[in-house]
């Protein structure tokens, strides 16, 4: 009973001091590639959270399109005439491609993303903004979009002939893919440090570690002030 009542007591101190680490890591910025000068328009990307998760939204511009020509084959229309923003995430395999909700959530799926397990990218193409809910906005110039699109063409795992592996089995819709990536997933590295590291790649400044969705919100307050809400897409 002693051992129990420690363990009731222990566990939400372990949770209190990863929230407190994650707020400090928001804040302390991480090390940030060199953007590389390249002439062109400034680019604005998207982010969007739910409950957990962020995902990022890149403007299917000429450049976009070219970068993830590969995922075409594979079901996503990014040459559509309709689409207008590619949405990435990265996650791990089992939560990711097993949870199309809450409800579905397993402890299995749960024990293995706190643990380890392989990661995947989920990619989906979506049409124009609508109205309704306010995502923030990160404008990048023409060199730091470019070293964002080649960071996150490098998270996809490819196999010996050099080709994109999708993950068998249906997406949360209609539209959407996952395919397998490079890293592992755990409670340290999780979707919201691939955000930061993908941000941080491209030349941004941004917090060394953000492992919770409200890591990201406060990095973003930290560092990029100031953000636009276009919208949100459909």
């Amino acid at each position: 009973m002693r051992l129990i009542g420690r363990a009731a007591l222990l566990l939400p101190a372990l949770v209190g001091l990863y929230l407190l680490a994650a707020a400090v890591g928001a804040v302390i910025p991480g090390r940030v590639q060199e953007a590389s000068a390249k002439d062109g328009p400034p680019v604005t990307i998207l982010l969007v959270a739910g409950p957990i998760h962020y995902d990022v939204l890149l403007p299917l511009t000429a450049e976009t399109r070219a970068a993830f020509a590969p995922l075409g084959p594979h079901g996503l229309p990014v040459d559509a005439p309709g689409a207008e923003w590619l949405i990435i995430g990265w996650g791990a395999r089992e939560f990711y491609t097993t949870t199309g909700s809450y409800a579905d959530l397993s402890l299995a799926a749960v024990w293995r993303s706190f643990t380890g397990d392989a990661s995947v990218l989920r990619v989906d193409v979506a049409g124009p903004l609508r109205d309704g809910l306010d995502l923030p906005a990160v404008t990048l110039i023409a060199g730091q979009y470019s070293q964002l699109l080649a960071a996150i063409a490098d998270s996809f795992r490819r196999d010996r002939a050099g080709a994109l592996v999708p993950i068998p089995g249906p997406g949360f819709g209609p539209t959407d893919r996952f395919f397998a990536a490079h890293g592992r997933f755990d409670i340290l590295r999780t979707c919201n440090t691939w955000i930061s590291d993908m941000l941080r790649a491209a030349g941004l400044r941004f917090g060394a570690w953000t492992p919770t969705p409200y890591a990201v919100t406060l990095s973003l307050a930290r560092f990029a002030p100031g953000l636009d809400s276009p919208g949100a897409p459909d």
